[in-house]
């Protein structure tokens, strides 16, 4: 495909349709690009409308791989995975009949993207490996394809190659906390507690003052100190993952207020009035609504021990 039939837009189609055959380009070719022209303006506000135009764009030049993965993000926006993939599969074969070889690692990396999530609806996990093995090919320092394949891994009960991975990610985006949160959390499922917190440290050196994965990266480096039973150190890093969600009241980690009271109760001595404000603020926003279900040992656990530090739960 010509890049002069690529870049041809609505505005000039006339023009294009008369100079088309000096510059390599069919009727079909030029009728193609309008019509993923016309798929880019209905995008923002009609994403069915967009998908019918680029899918008839593939149908009148099925070798452009540009409308291939304008076609691909429509269904991305959609969440039709299903059909996110093939498309993938088609903008990739484009892409290398183009240009004799494997490109694109961006086509790759979306196709693995949307077999995962197929994969979390119950489809095959495998499924997802090559395509991110391929992005990682060619683009080594693509960290998101690492720690995707590195999810993807787990998943398939290699968690060898998990971990290798998510190093990788790491190694390569240090500033994406979430890779130094899935990392240690691994190593604390193998009790690997020093891995633990030097993974954990290393990321926080990286976290900016707002970075949404601070409330993980503190407590599990709070957990990873209250295993080794030392409670101040875990105090402090439980009151830093409060202190990081304190805008929304922590509505969303309702679990802040459980792992600091618990751990206030835990201190030698105790900071008994604490632990029990922490817990209270822990019983009434999660134990006496429809969460309660979703945390029936915590709750349980919060009025023992309150009790045991001589308060009560109301």
């Amino acid at each position: 495909m010509s890049e002069k039939c690529l870049i041809v837009g609505p505005l000039v189609a006339t023009a294009a349709l008369a100079v088309a055959a000096s510059v390599g380009c069919s009727r079909n070719n030029i009728e193609a690009v309008n019509l993923a022209n016309e798929g880019d303006q209905a995008k923002s506000a009609n994403v069915d409308e967009a998908i019918s135009k680029y899918d008839q764009a593939t149908k009148l030049d099925a070798d452009n791989p540009r409308i291939w993965w304008k076609l691909v993000l429509a269904y991305e926006k959609k969440e039709d995975w299903q059909k996110m993939a093939t498309a993938c599969t088609h903008a990739e074969e484009a892409a290398e009949k183009s240009e004799g070889k494997k490109t694109h690692a961006d086509y790759y990396f979306r196709q693995g993207y949307a077999l995962e999530k197929l994969a979390e609806a119950g489809g095959n996990w495998n499924d997802a490996k090559a395509p991110f093995q391929q992005a990682i090919a060619l683009d080594p320092n693509y960290g998101e394809a690492y720690g995707e394949l590195a999810w993807v891994l787990i998943h398939t009960d290699d968690e060898v190659g998990a971990m290798q991975n998510w190093t990788k990610a790491i190694q390569t985006q240090p500033d994406q906390t979430q890779y130094y949160v899935t990392l240690a959390d691994e190593y604390r499922r193998l009790m690997f507690y020093d891995l633990v917190e030097q993974v954990l440290k290393e990321g926080l050196s990286f976290a900016k003052e707002d970075d949404k994965h601070l409330f993980n990266i503190h407590t599990l480096l709070g957990d990873a100190y209250e295993t080794k039973g030392d409670f101040s150190r875990a105090v402090t890093e439980y009151e830093a993952a409060k202190k990081s969600c304190e805008s929304n009241k922590c509505n969303d980690h309702k679990e802040a207020y459980f792992y600091l009271g618990s751990a206030y109760a835990e201190l030698n001595p105790p900071k008994k009035n604490e632990a029990v404000q922490q817990l209270q603020s822990f019983w009434k926003i999660t134990c006496k609504g429809a969460a309660a279900k979703n945390y029936a040992d915590q709750c349980a656990q919060s009025q023992e021990i309150a009790r045991r530090v001589g308060g009560s739960l109301q």
